[in-house]
């Protein structure tokens, strides 16, 4: 198996922010398909998938690679179900995913990438953030848990944090997933009308909406301020979830194809042994 390079129309190349890119939120194209339709995609997620699956095997059996995915956004963005999809294609074996909310006491006696670190995934292992500690840059600052001179801070903090991660091998892909105003708004009330996700409802999520525009600001800076060479961060239209899911697993498979994992050479005098 040899990596390929991705074409100048994939969504890697499509949705990258670069470093220190100012970002505009508000004017940003969130039902963005890219010219692609629905059943074109459900194939190619389909192709995906099981790229995938062949790729995350080769990762668990050579171990030496890591690779972190980062999914943010806010609520109702689609980041469960992102997960659903993508993490579906994976063994569990060599899969963790990390939802971070409240931190405990234990946790808050700590700096902020403490409890972050210790679910960074190993080598041969595929690690997915539910949240993650982008959120002492977004909600902190939104509720003005620090003042504003201590998660500033933070921008450098994580950028250094994440450069020890790559230069330790760990492979970083970061994804904010897009939604408008109006999108959220309706899936809300999906999930107020439908029994089964009503679950999914809390009832600090509307005062959570009308702060839209705090958010907005907070993570338009969090996208400039950290993506990286090294992490870069992914910009992905969620407006519609079949594009979101195609886009994320497009992205993951590259980088992991770029990774070339390859199995192990077996162990001398298996190849050719006639089993008894």
């Amino acid at each position: 198996m040899s990596a390929k390079k991705p074409s100048d129309k994939s969504f890697g190349n499509l949705l990258r922010v670069k470093p220190g890119e100012k970002i505009d939120l508000a004017s940003y194209d969130c039902g963005n398909t890219f010219g692609r339709a629905k059943p074109e995609g459900a194939a190619s997620l389909t192709d995906h998938l099981a790229r995938l699956s062949d790729l995350q095997e080769r990762i668990y059996a050579e171990g030496k690679h890591a690779v972190l995915i980062v999914l943010q956004g806010i609520d109702a963005a689609g980041k469960d179900g992102t997960i659903s999809v993508v993490a579906g294609a994976f063994n569990p074996q060599g899969t963790l995913v990390t939802s971070f909310k409240v931190p405990t006491p234990i946790e808050a006696s700590h700096d902020f990438l403490w409890r972050v670190h210790s679910a960074v995934p190993g080598r041969g292992q595929i690690g997915i953030f539910n949240r993650s500690h982008y959120e002492q840059v977004l909600i902190v600052r939104v509720h003005k848990l620090e003042p504003e001179e201590a998660w500033r801070r933070h921008y450098r903090q994580i950028r250094d944090w994440e450069r020890m991660l790559t230069e330790e091998g760990v492979t970083i892909l970061k994804f904010f997933l897009a939604i408008d105003n109006d999108t959220q708004r309706k899936r809300f009330q999906d999930r107020v009308d439908d029994p089964t996700k009503r679950w999914k409802f809390s009832s600090a999520d509307m005062p959570e909406r009308r702060l839209w525009n705090d958010y907005t600001a907070a993570f338009e800076e969090m996208l400039t301020e950290t993506s990286t060479d090294f992490a870069p961060w992914y910009l992905v239209p969620s407006n519609h979830n079949w594009l979101r899911e195609l886009a994320v697993s497009e992205i993951v498979m590259d980088a992991i194809d770029e990774l070339n994992p390859q199995y192990p050479e077996p162990a001398a005098g298996i190849v050719g042994m006639k089993i008894e």
